[in-house]
């Protein structure tokens, strides 16, 4: 595998488990003879993120101001188009994502079938943690209005576990949505006519920090996540 390949990993108050995430990826380095680089984006974090990362000497950028997810992850991508990565992944820092199927979305781009790959709980029956029942039928609502507005079915829209080539890398180096942008950057590449496969995965139940979809924010998130998206349909490219 010649292709340089970046895996960002926000971070927002992650100190329980940005140590063990980033480690399980060094490890797997190690036994699987891979060479994924790892990039911490921590978003301002108000624990000891930033303090782990640079004591294990974890590569890690620290934002000055927190930036939200949307932020943090397009910090990355700048990064890796600066720094000329061929393939960037996006993983989470609370320990929900299994390292060992970065290879399952980092596939369909190495041989050229997919621009743009998404982990999923949904896909096969690979992941036994599927989330709670409330964030399944939230997350069913926001694939229909994605299958609405761009003609594409997606099963697990809000996943963060990502992977995308080169010129996606250039795309979301210069444009990405800080609000909801798993959704949203799923129906704007599907309107450039981007090549979209979603690819089963295995998650697990984050072992620290709090997600940024909170239950009492639910109802809002649901109307504003589905406005943004039939809004990104419309617009024009």
């Amino acid at each position: 595998m010649n292709e340089k390949i970046l895996i960002i990993i926000p971070a927002y108050n992650e100190e329980a488990s940005i140590l063990k995430t980033c480690k399980e990826i060094y490890e797997y380095n190690s036994k699987y003879k891979t060479n994924y680089d790892i990039l911490v984006i921590n978003d301002c974090s108000t624990d000891s993120t930033l303090k782990i990362c640079k004591g294990n000497d974890i590569p890690v950028i620290s934002l000055v101001h927190n930036l939200g997810i949307g932020g943090a992850v397009q910090t990355g991508y700048k990064y890796a188009y600066e720094y000329n990565y061929d393939i960037a992944i996006q993983y989470d820092g609370d320990g929900q994502h299994d390292v060992s199927y970065v290879n399952n979305i980092i596939e369909p781009i190495i041989k050229g079938k997919a621009d743009f790959v998404i982990g999923s709980r949904f896909v096969g029956n690979i992941s036994k943690f599927k989330t709670t029942g409330a964030r399944r039928a939230g997350i069913k609502v926001i694939s229909f209005f994605i299958k609405l507005v761009s003609g594409i079915k997606v099963y697990d829209t809000t996943s963060g576990f990502r992977a995308c080539n080169k010129e996606i890398i250039n795309y979301f180096a210069n444009n990405y949505p800080l609000e909801y942008p798993e959704p949203i950057t799923t129906v704007e590449l599907a309107k450039k006519n981007y090549r979209i496969e979603e690819v089963a995965v295995n998650m697990r139940e984050r072992t620290g920090g709090k997600s940024s979809i909170h239950t009492w924010k639910n109802i809002y998130y649901m109307l504003n996540v589905c406005l943004s998206i039939i809004i990104a349909g419309i617009r024009r490219y």
